[in-house]
């Protein structure tokens, strides 16, 4: 009835690689939830704009100093929030991989290994 699937045994280690892998998807949609809520800040010109993002990449907020409000300076103010919003963007996906690496450690898989598959 089981033929070519290597007898009950063969069975046995099919049902263990079924819960191992639903185990893994358990875990991944935990990440995942788990990104949204790790925030991380990036800024630009020292500091005078700060972009937050969760390790997603959703921008989360935005900060600037009142000081570089100058209708002269418009051009240099829109530049370093874009600067601060890909900064955040970055940190993001760094500690996303960072996450994602811990991950597959634990799972005793090479750390370099790209899930979701």
């Amino acid at each position: 009835m089981f033929k070519g699937l290597g007898g009950l045994g063969g069975l046995g280690d099919m049902g263990k690689m079924m819960k191992a892998a639903q185990e893994m998807q358990d875990r991944m949609a935990r990440l995942q939830d788990d990104l949204a809520g790790l925030v991380v800040e990036g800024e630009s010109g020292g500091g005078l704009v700060r972009a937050r993002a969760n390790a997603r990449g959703e921008l989360q907020g935005l900060t600037i100093d009142p000081s570089i409000f100058r209708p002269e300076d418009r051009e240099v103010v829109e530049d370093l929030i874009l600067a601060a919003i890909r900064d955040a963007q970055s940190r993001a996906a760094t500690r996303a991989q960072a996450e994602m690496a811990r991950l597959t450690e634990s799972l005793g898989l090479p750390a370099d290994m790209k899930l979701p598959f």
